[in-house]
């Protein structure tokens, strides 16, 4: 699992093929109508978020797939 790089960044995952997990995630969140966009209410604060990446294992230790969650920061 050592020797299986994981990405540090939005940036590093778009320039490795395998992940594109991150692009499935974007289009389950959009089609599952996961937020909408509206105007910030006047003393809220933006909740951030990130993306956590993993690497999904099988019983046998080679990969099953990569992983990509968009999550809450905050």
């Amino acid at each position: 699992l050592a020797d299986i790089p994981v990405p540090n960044n939005v940036t590093e995952a778009l320039e490795d093929s395998k992940w594109k997990a991150m692009n499935e995630e974007m289009r389950a969140l959009q089609n599952n109508g996961t937020w909408e966009l509206m105007p910030l209410p006047h003393g809220k604060k933006i909740v951030g978020c990130r993306w956590i990446y993993i690497v999904k294992l099988k019983a046998d230790g080679s990969i099953e797939r990569y992983k990509a969650r968009l999550v809450a920061n905050g």
